[in-house]
């Protein structure tokens, strides 16, 4: 593939990039990536992996596209309305991008079926809209010594997490133990749309920071974006003794 003109022409600008050159381009192309939820950070996020040439990526849901989804999920038209999101978004991308391969799970993440689809890809993405899915994947990930890159929004706020369990760091149990009282999403809060491009855009760049090996000071970290201050804050998360995966051992 690395030796088709127009393949090598359509990825040009990346090639030229002196901290990823062929060899690098090799590697994205040689990936496995999984995004969890195709909603408002999945849309850009998959656009971006796509459109970057990782070769090989899994999309996770089994939700239907909803006029109220379009104001934020990029991926989607009104000809999509009514129809599964992870057909429409592989539908889509294959417009731009022939060259990679798409795998379409329509289905919820579950303790069934987690091994079964996680168990395929070296990186994985959530983006999902609840707690329950979260600490699935978290757990999953960290028993598994995966690399997890996460992202959450609300409002006008959003929060990024990158966790290369590899690493003896926190996972998101230590960030937060238990789910809260009042379990916010885009659903019940509202959601500002350029938060959702914003945090999907990051995902993709940790993904492809990690895919290339670069320098990385964010494992263990968190950024947040504030859209209304134009401010991002990183934290460094801490090993917390009510983790359930008991983190500190």
């Amino acid at each position: 593939m690395l030796k088709n003109k127009v393949y090598l022409e359509k990825y040009y600008k990346q090639i030229i990039l002196k901290n990823i050159g062929l060899p690098g381009q090799k590697k994205i192309f040689n990936s496995k990536v999984l995004i969890v939820g195709m909603g408002g950070l999945g849309c850009p996020l998959l656009m971006y992996l796509a459109n970057s040439g990782v070769g090989k990526i899994g999309i996770v849901d089994n939700d239907k596209v909803e006029l109220s989804n379009l104001n934020r999920q990029v991926l989607y038209t009104n000809m999509d309305l009514g129809k599964y999101k992870v057909d429409c978004a592989k539908k889509n991308i294959k417009l731009s991008n022939k060259d990679i391969k798409i795998k379409a799970y329509n289905k919820r993440l579950n303790v069934n079926n987690i091994m079964n689809i996680l168990g395929k890809y070296e990186i994985i993405c959530d983006g999902t809209d609840n707690f329950e899915t979260r600490y699935l994947i978290n757990d999953y990930c960290l028993k598994n010594k995966k690399v997890l890159i996460s992202a959450a929004i609300s409002k006008f706020e959003g929060h990024l997490f990158k966790f290369d369990f590899k690493k003896n760091i926190p996972c998101f149990r230590c960030y937060m133990p238990e789910i809260p009282s009042n379990e916010n999403n885009c659903e019940t809060d509202g959601i500002f749309s350029p938060v959702c491009g914003v945090l999907g855009t990051l995902q993709a760049n940790e993904v492809l920071k990690t895919i290339l090996e670069k320098e990385d000071d964010l494992s263990g970290k968190m950024i947040i974006f504030n859209s209304i201050k134009s401010e991002f804050r990183k934290i460094k998360l801490s090993n917390n003794t009510f983790c359930k995966n008991k983190c500190l051992n």
